[in-house]
């Protein structure tokens, strides 16, 4: 992969520069973290109006070049992020083109990339802890349906979702690995109860899921019956290899301005803290390259190891960066204080090594499909 800039991508970075600084500053305000309803309008507003311009499409399938330089400029120019479209764009959308069906692909993408339909994740439950393939939910064939029962949480975006990617068990006697199936739920499915989740950080973009005898068509299943686990493995790939590429520019654009902050408030004078920055920097600029290479494997089909690599070392390196900003920002940083900059950031980011899968499950990855250790080792 070529890192610098063909004459082709400086003239698509050009335009795509001139193209950002004509529309942003016409873009309402951004809704408050607790309105979601006005949060979807306001995302999928964004997806329509990237997807008018030709630039719909660029998270699925372009050019990795192409893909590095839409997500350097949108951030450096302030653009919004993907929000409510985070689970539809990044990895639902990618597991449907990579293990659906014609007709799924016909069914489900297109709005996605118009900004007309959201989806959320219906991966985690209630007692299964880090342990995914512990999911409880069940489903029974009936005919041409399935019927769910069971419960999710920590829901991504459930409360405005049109769809849900969903995990259910249809083998309850097979190995736990096995007997999972992949589902795609519609959220307006009689039988979903969706019950909002206020997070630490003041937002409530999680939810609790119960299923009660929701009907789910089989010809909403992506990939075959009892062969979920393998379709899981492709989602998460995409969510850890490629989905948080936009946030590692966000950090690193973060960091100059801790940087500056620092030097303003004299805190540069701790050489404590600039080792510490300049650490940070060393290892956000070696998670960029990480990203440029999951990137352009996605490219190919499907992120490999890799993403269990980035997202090990980038969930903690975010947890430091926002540490580092208390450090800045001296008093009103350790006071939790919302309305600092950055402390709502330093909030949400203690979830990093939680959320798609926890550090210790990407310790497990690495130890056995990186470094060739052995299972329970």
């Amino acid at each position: 992969m070529d890192l610098s800039d063909t004459p082709q991508e400086a003239e698509f970075r050009a335009r795509l520069r001139e193209w950002l600084g004509k529309v942003l500053p016409s873009l309402p305000a951004k809704p408050s973290p607790d309105d979601w309803p006005g949060r979807r309008a306001y995302d999928l507003g964004w997806q329509r109006t990237l997807y008018d311009a030709g630039y719909g499409e660029v998270h699925w399938g372009a050019d990795p070049a192409v893909r590095m330089i839409f997500l350097e400029e949108t951030e450096k120019a302030g653009a919004p992020y993907v929000g409510a479209n985070f689970v539809g764009l990044l990895h639902a959308g990618p597991t449907v083109a990579a293990e659906g069906t014609d007709e799924q692909r016909a069914r489900w993408l297109p709005p996605v990339l118009r900004g007309e339909e959201v989806w959320c994740q219906g991966f985690s439950e209630p007692d299964a802890g880090s342990d995914l393939a512990a999911l409880r939910t069940r489903a029974r064939r009936d005919g041409d349906h399935y019927v769910v029962s069971g419960s999710k949480i920590w829901t991504s975006h459930a409360e405005v979702a049109d769809w849900c990617e969903l995990l259910v068990r249809t083998d309850p006697d097979a190995p736990k690995h096995r007997g999972i199936t992949w589902l795609a739920m519609p959220m307006d499915a009689p039988g979903v109860t969706v019950r909002p989740l206020r997070t630490l950080a003041g937002s409530n973009e999680f939810a609790e899921v119960f299923l009660d005898e929701v009907r789910v068509p089989v010809a909403n299943r992506v990939g075959e019956e009892n062969d979920g686990w393998r379709v899981t493995m492709v989602t998460l790939s995409f969510e850890r290899g490629t989905a948080f590429v936009g946030e590692v520019v966000a950090c690193r654009r973060v960091l100059g301005e801790l940087a500056l902050a620092a030097r303003e408030n004299g805190r540069w004078d701790d050489p404590v803290l600039r080792r510490r920055l300049g650490r940070l920097n060393a290892e956000f600029r070696a998670l960029w390259r990480l990203t440029q290479w999951n990137v352009s494997e996605a490219s190919e089909g499907v992120p490999g190891v890799g993403g269990s690599v980035f997202k090990l070392r980038y969930s903690h390196a975010r947890q430091e960066l926002y540490e580092a900003a208390a450090e800045v920002l001296g008093e009103g940083g350790a006071a939790l204080d919302l309305e600092q900059p950055w402390v709502l950031d330093r909030l949400s980011s203690l979830s990093y090594t939680i959320a798609a899968g926890t550090s210790q499950i990407q310790h497990s990855i690495v130890a056995e499909r990186v470094l060739g250790l052995p299972k329970g080792r």
